[in-house]
């Protein structure tokens, strides 16, 4: 498959600025960054590709820093060739380790999760994933069903799994991300995901006592109305994806008209993950 590389070199931009940047990039079909040393790279589907959707993401940024900028098509083999000479293994509230298929295991730890990410989005390294992965440790998954949309590489649903939620739907509407899904759940040898490729449209008519939801902040104001409908009373809800100001309180405002009422957030530089109750 064909994608497009975009490499960003920057002069002086802020982390925040750089943030809302990734975010932009991300609702504009750019599914994968990966840091450099003056930036960072941005990958998405040869086909999703826009140069007018670039140019319009980048004007809204017109003199608050300085950039320069290149575009090359690539196999996505060769990205993933980079991708491992830069990928380390992550270490989660000391409880899991999160590795390659070409790192060592490390027995130590209570969970270990196996990922190829290719390029899909999703190793644990980004901050809201990381914040998730947090939420997931501290929450009690054991029997419960779990709903993970914007799965990525399935790795929240994967660790839900390994701490013994029932059944689990992991959900993305990319097919790289779906595909991804797919390897890493045979990877990890967790036998009840059911891995769909789609959007809200593609929630089962069921019932989840949990619901992981790491996208961003236009698309979970948009599907809210559709996690209600199948959040069990009492049930758990993590966001993600967003910021503290002004994202969060919108989120807040749309979750109080069906009944799911905040309990508390994390942060992280500036993303944050926040819990929620279904009263």
């Amino acid at each position: 498959m064909q994608y497009i590389k975009v490499t960003f070199t920057f002069e002086n931009i802020e982390d925040y600025q750089k943030d809302l940047l990734i975010n932009d990039l991300a609702e504009n079909g750019f599914n994968t960054f990966e840091d450099t040393a003056t930036g960072f790279s941005a990958f998405t589907d040869f086909e999703l590709y826009s140069q007018v959707n670039l140019t319009a993401v980048l004007s809204q940024f017109e003199g608050e820093f300085s950039y320069t900028y290149t575009v090359e098509e690539i196999e996505g083999q060769n990205w993933n060739e980079e991708w491992e000479k830069n990928f380390q293994p992550l270490i989660i509230s000391d409880e899991c380790y999160v590795r390659a298929t070409f790192h060592e295991a490390q027995p130590q730890y209570t969970y270990e999760i196996v990922i190829d990410p290719k390029m899909a989005f999703g190793t644990g390294h980004h901050q809201t994933t990381t914040m998730m992965m947090q939420y997931i440790l501290q929450t009690d998954i054991p029997g419960k069903t779990v709903l993970d949309m914007g799965c990525g590489t399935g790795i929240l649903a994967i660790l839900a799994g390994k701490r013994g939620a029932s059944k689990l739907v992991a959900i993305d509407y990319d097919e790289v991300c779906y595909q991804s899904t797919l390897e890493n759940i045979a990877l990890n040898n967790i036998q009840n995901i059911v891995a769909i490729c789609g959007g809200k449209e593609a929630i089962p008519a069921d019932s989840f006592d949990v619901i992981l939801a790491n996208i961003n902040r236009n698309i979970l104001l948009d599907q809210i109305p559709v996690y209600a409908k199948v959040l069990n009373s009492g049930g758990h809800i993590f966001f993600s994806g967003f910021y503290e100001s002004p994202d969060l309180g919108m989120i807040k405002e749309a979750c109080t008209e069906f009944n799911i009422v905040y309990q508390d957030h994390k942060k992280i530089g500036d993303w944050v993950a926040a819990h929620f109750i279904k009263n």
